[in-house]
């Protein structure tokens, strides 16, 4: 789940961290982007707390043996469970030393009802711009000496609306609001620290909406803010 979200304007993320923020390489607004696009986002690591930074969606384990395997490695990793984070190899060495905060001004969602879907918008009450936990990874291939900084949005079980929305799989991202989202980047914090930060974000910061079905179309610019729009479906309003 969570593989598509809304990214933040550079206005946003000055907002969100109370002043100008350096974004490297990181210049393009998506309204919509899709984690199997493998773009670059913007992100704050527990490493770099200073500076965003721009990393590309879909982790690589630093011990990938060669491109094609990163390839198939990143299709896989663009979430991380947060209940066997700790276990799964791709994963148990990021989420201790290489957490890092990846910047969202929402996310889209499917609900299924009578067999069919029908898209949300999700976002935050009173930001507009917040952060999702993620972990990221560096690997080098070895026969170019190219590097891939790469990341993971970390997902944990659904709280009550995202339950209602993400109604099949009942998941949802890990979300820090302003107040909270320098915790998860604390460098030397503990497992269990770590742990107890991994939890479903409070419901009633949240507000969702149904929006059109341009995001599924293959045809039309999905990237552009009337994806994000509302719009009602007579039959949900039935219920």
């Amino acid at each position: 789940m969570c593989y598509h979200v809304s990214e933040p304007e550079r206005t946003e993320l000055e907002d969100l961290y109370d002043h100008a923020v350096r974004t490297d390489e990181w210049d393009t607004y998506y309204h919509h982007l899709s984690g199997f696009e493998f773009k670059k986002v913007p992100v704050l690591t527990c490493e770099d707390n200073t500076r965003i930074q721009a990393f590309n969606w879909g982790l690589i384990p630093s011990w990938s043996k060669d491109l094609d395997y990163a390839k198939q490695s990143r299709m896989n990793c663009l979430n991380a469970k947060a209940e066997t984070i700790f276990e799964k190899p791709s994963f148990r060495t990021a989420i201790m030393q290489r957490r890092c905060l990846f910047h969202v001004n929402g996310f889209y969602e499917w609900r299924e009802v009578n067999k069919k879907k029908y898209p949300y918008f999700i976002k935050l009450k009173d930001q507009q711009a917040f952060a999702l936990g993620g972990i990221y990874e560096r690997w080098v291939d070895k026969s170019t000496g190219e590097i891939f900084d790469t990341t993971a949005i970390v997902t944990t079980e659904a709280n009550p609306l995202m339950a209602k929305i993400h109604n099949v799989k009942l998941r949802m991202p890990l979300i820090f609001d302003k107040e909270t989202m320098r915790q998860w980047i604390e460098p030397n914090i503990s497992k269990e620290q770590i742990t107890n930060l991994m939890k479903p974000f409070d419901e009633t910061k949240m507000e969702a909406y149904t929006i059109s079905k341009l995001i599924t179309s293959r045809t039309d610019n999905r990237n552009q803010a009337k994806v994000k729009e509302p719009f009602e479906y007579l039959e949900l309003m039935l219920e």
